[in-house]
Order: C-alpha cells, then sequence, then structure tokens
C-alpha cells in the first residue's frame, strides 16, 4: 500500500507579516493598474495622432479641409463627448505619433500578451497590415526602449518629451526619467534646470547625475490617478479625485455650506475648478459669484498655518480670473484664503484691483462678518485637530 502524502506544513506566519504582505499586495495591484491606466491613454492619443496623419496623407477629402481639419475634427469629436480632443490636444496627440512612431512595436499581440494587457489586443488589428506584418524574429530580438516608455512613462510624461527639437536630448531625459522614476513636474524641472546641456559641459557627468537624482522628486501611483489627462480618460470629475482627503473633502462641506447661508448673495458656481495657465492645470477650491458685488468669489480653505504660497497661489487664480472670466459688468473678482490650523484661525483677502475701502465696505454688508469667519475657522481647526 502507498502511504498517504504528508501534508505539508503550513509557516507560521506572525500579525505583522500578514501586515506587510497584505500592503505589498495593495502597492502592487495599484501599481499595475496606474500602468494599465496609463498604457490604454498613450495608446488612445497615440492611435489618433496615427489616423490623423494617415488622413492628411491619404484622406479623399483632405484637401476640402486644409489647415482647418483640426478645428472641424475637434468639433466632431466633442460632439461625440470625447474628452480632450481640442485641435491643441489633437495637434498634440499628432505630434507623439511623428515624434514615436515605433511605438507599435508595444501594441504587438504578443507584446500586449506578454504585458498583460489582453484587453487592448484589438488597438494591433487597427494598425495597417504592412506594419503588423513588419515584426520578424530579428527585430523582436533587437533591444527597444519603446515598451519601456509605454510601460513606464505616461503620456503626460510624453507631452513633455515630444516638446524637445533635439533627438538625442529627449532620448537623455527619456532615460534620466526612467532610471529615477521621475513625476512629470520633477521631469520639467530638470528640462527647465538645462540639466542636458549642464551634463554636456559637466566634466564628472556621473556625480552631475548622481546629485541630481539624490534631489529628485519620485513619481507616486497617487500623482498619476489625479493626472487630468487620466481622470477624463476614465470619465472622472475633478472633484472625484482633486480633494487631498476625506476630512479636507468634508471641511469644504461645511464651508460651502457656510456661505452659502451665512454670505448673503453667494451663488455656488464650482468645486474643484480646473483653470489652465500656460500648460499646467491648477485648482480652485470654491468657486462662488455674488450677484450683489457682481464678481467672482475664490476661496481656497488650507488645513495648515498661513503660508505665503499660500496667498501668491491665489493672487494667481485672482489674476487669471480677471483676464479670463470676467464678462461686461463683472467687478474684478475676490480671492478668500482661509487658514486653519488648531485653534488657531486666519483670513486673509486678496482683493485684485479693487481698492481697500470699497471692499471693506462692501464685505461688511454683503459677506459674512470676519469674527463669524474666524469663529467658524476656529470649529474647523477643532474638528481638525480631533480627527
Amino acid at each position: 500500500m502507498k502511504k498517504k502524502a504528508t501534508p505539508k506544513p503550513v509557516a507560521e506566519s506572525d500579525f505583522e507579516s500578514l501586515v506587510v504582505s497584505i500592503v505589498q499586495i495593495h502597492q502592487q495591484a495599484q501599481e499595475f493598474a496606474t500602468k494599465a491606466v496609463n498604457v490604454g491613454l498613450t495608446l488612445r492619443n497615440w492611435f489618433i495622432g496615427h489616423r490623423i496623419v494617415e488622413f492628411e496623407q491619404n484622406g479623399a477629402d483632405r484637401a476640402a479641409y486644409g489647415e482647418s481639419l483640426l478645428d472641424a475634427l475637434s468639433q466632431r469629436l466633442a460632439a461625440h463627448g470625447l474628452p480632450r480632443v481640442t485641435a491643441r490636444e489633437l495637434r498634440r496627440y499628432r505630434r507623439l505619433y511623428q515624434v514615436y512612431p515605433q511605438i507599435w512595436e508595444s501594441v504587438t499581440p504578443k507584446s500586449l500578451e506578454a504585458s498583460g494587457f489582453t484587453a487592448m489586443l484589438p488597438l494591433a488589428n487597427l494598425l495597417p497590415s504592412s506594419i503588423r506584418e513588419s515584426v520578424t524574429p530579428e527585430s523582436q530580438m533587437v533591444e527597444s526602449a519603446t515598451p519601456q516608455l509605454i510601460h513606464r512613462l505616461s503620456f503626460t510624461h510624453l507631452s513633455e518629451l515630444i516638446q524637445l527639437p533635439d533627438d538625442t536630448q529627449r532620448r537623455f531625459y527619456e532615460i534620466e526619467c526612467m532610471r529615477g522614476n521621475w513625476s512629470v513636474r520633477e521631469l520639467r524641472r530638470q528640462i527647465d534646470s538645462l540639466y542636458y546641456e549642464r551634463s554636456g559641459l559637466s566634466k564628472d557627468k556621473t556625480k552631475l547625475s548622481t546629485l541630481a537624482h539624490a534631489r529628485a522628486e519620485t513619481l507616486q501611483p497617487a500623482q498619476i490617478i489625479r493626472d487630468p489627462y487620466v481622470f477624463e480618460f476614465l470619465g472622472l470629475r475633478s472633484q472625484d479625485v482633486m480633494g487631498e482627503s476625506d476630512l479636507e473633502d468634508a471641511l469644504l462641506d461645511r464651508l460651502q455650506e457656510f456661505l452659502l447661508e451665512m454670505g448673503h448673495g453667494f451663488c455656488f458656481e464650482a468645486r474643484q475648478k480646473r483653470i489652465l495657465i500656460g500648460d499646467e492645470y491648477f485648482f480652485v477650491d470654491i468657486v462662488f459669484y455674488h450677484r450683489v458685488l457682481k464678481c467672482h468669489v475664490l476661496v481656497e480653505l488650507k488645513t495648515a498655518a498661513f503660508s505665503h504660497e499660500y496667498l501668491g497661489q491665489l493672487n494667481t487664480y485672482v489674476a487669471y480670473y480677471k483676464k479670463h472670466e470676467m464678462t461686461p459688468g463683472d467687478q474684478p473678482p475676490i480671492g478668500i484664503l482661509l487658514c486653519t490650523r488648531k485653534n488657531e484661525a486666519l483670513v486673509e483677502f486678496a482683493l485684485g484691483d479693487m481698492s481697500n475701502q470699497l471692499f471693506v465696505s462692501r464685505y461688511a454688508v454683503e459677506m459674512p462678518k470676519k469674527p463669524e469667519m474666524e469663529q467658524f475657522l476656529k470649529q474647523l481647526g477643532k474638528e481638525l485637530g480631533d480627527a
């Protein structure tokens, strides 16, 4: 008779190892999810660029559109509810395809299956047969940086890189960015600080690289999900992803309710209002329109002690609204910065171009009184301290 196999003893595990293993599971799953979103978004934009270029070269009625192609295309796509299809963005997608035409190497069935992105296999079939058939065993053996690019750099990273005019310069930042796992902000900072040029002039390039990476901001999964490209691609609203925490979101709810109740004339307009300044997006916590003062009121809530940086940030938003959002009959916008820290409260007002005297008189009549605001902030500070 055969002896029954003796079950192998289950390895003992203490509570701490259980915690560590679950944290690792979460982190790995989160990393895969963000990578999948990145790949999907980059492929979507690359294929859009590919189809635009293909139409410009071979479209039967391309001559009828000429220079207005992207404007006409933008309007039609927007009517279908597609996000991020302004003429400017379509131009960016076209540039992505032109700079990185070899991205097709990453969308072959074989490469997608190997990477675990089988849901994207139908995209590979959209490629012209001449491209699909050009993938040979020899070409698969050639080491290419493209698969690394598409899996390790987000579309927002690539948007920065495609603006660089020189191929060698672009490749330099690709390698450094992947090596250091840089955030988009860090990549932009390194480009602005002329890291490539400084590296070329440096006698000790290794030392310069070590210093650059030691101070660099690395990319975190939360930063990817908060990328405006990503949350529009996923169909999310700004406030779905931009809140710093459940606590901050709850405080903003309270603040919104307080101003609507205590401030006569406030009309709620938006939460986490996204504005584009240059090539960067910023978010205003709450935007009201005051029907008596005839102006926008921008409110920023900081769950920290007052800092001049916060006031500078709010002044930037006020200046933006003055230039881009004012309509005939409007008064210049007002910014309100609210800072809380335990039982301390500080209220600062960014006045735009309104005189102090005019603002104070209107404020006293039409807005919550400063003592009321301070008392409210103290209560928020207490909630913050107890949380």
